[in-house]
């Protein structure tokens, strides 16, 4: 069933497996096929799109999620099939709280800093129809700057704004008021573990219940972190669990329980994109 799963994508939103990107700063360019015709990642190629999304105050490196790979090579595709111009792409949590003292508008809990968000300059003439067509996958964060001349994407929760409309100065992930988690992809086999990742937990430690439900129906996590009565305890952003005994099921999210005590606005339970199980 897996071998079968793997010629068809993994992920519902998807490009045609290639990638060409230009850093807007240094003119850095990479052009890379980065999904085989068997449907497996090049990690070499991940690696190069990686190092050209290096933080741009201090060139720190972080992982980049292959979803947000397919996202841009499918906005790629969308806009032309030119290169597309990142103007910032993993941004440092100390690189961003540097440009927050500045003045700049940067959110504190940005998702830049967990190398999950791109900002990509487009001509201005263009930037009304790709922000409406991320929009309309409702997969992503869309960010419309008219005026800058760039859009923001990321992998977060599906959302939209504009520069006036952002709130980047109320800090709305504070006290992990906006925790979320995404799976490793969209589409697995009935048998195969589905890798989790929290994101956005501002002030840790959140404690995770070792049983989520899908579709209904119990499932089992797994993890290596830590326990402290009967719960995982998550310690920051990036934390990663693994849901076993998963059912079959159309497009449903794995909801994870948070246990108490919770910290400040920690929320009862954390979706994930929804997934499909064959």
């Amino acid at each position: 069933m897996l071998a079968a799963l793997l010629l068809a994508s993994r992920f519902f939103v998807t490009g045609d497996g290639t990638l060409s990107l230009v850093n807007a700063h240094t003119d850095e360019r990479a052009t890379v096929r980065y999904r085989r015709g068997d449907a497996t990642y090049d990690t070499q190629a991940i690696g190069r799109i990686r190092h050209l999304f290096r933080s741009q105050g201090d060139a720190r490196e972080t992982d980049v999620p292959l979803r947000l790979v397919e996202v841009l090579a499918w906005l790629q595709h969308t806009a032309g099939g030119k290169p597309l111009v990142v103007l910032s792409g993993y941004r440092s949590p100390d690189y961003n709280q540097d440009l927050k003292a500045q003045g700049r508008a940067v959110a504190g809990g940005s998702l830049h800093t967990e190398g999950l968000a791109a900002d990509l300059a487009f001509p201005r003439t263009d930037l009304p129809r790709l922000w409406h067509r991320v929009r309309d996958l409702d997969c992503c964060g869309a960010g419309y700057y008219a005026k800058e001349g760039f859009l923001h994407v990321d992998v977060g929760r599906p959302r939209f704004w504009e520069a006036t409309t952002s709130r980047v100065d109320e800090n709305l992930s504070a006290g992990n008021a906006r925790m979320f988690a995404r799976t490793e992809f969209d589409r697995y086999a009935t048998g195969e573990g589905v890798v989790v990742t929290l994101h956005a937990a501002t002030v840790p430690p959140v404690l995770v219940r070792r049983e989520a439900r899908l579709g209904g129906e119990s499932v089992r996590v797994e993890s290596e972190l830590p326990e402290r009565e009967g719960c995982y305890e998550v310690r920051g952003p990036g934390a990663r669990l693994k849901v076993v005994g998963v059912p079959a099921v159309r497009r449903a999210p794995v909801v994870l329980s948070t246990c108490e005590p919770r910290v400040e606005r920690t929320p009862e339970t954390v979706e994930t994109n929804p997934i499909e199980v064959r």
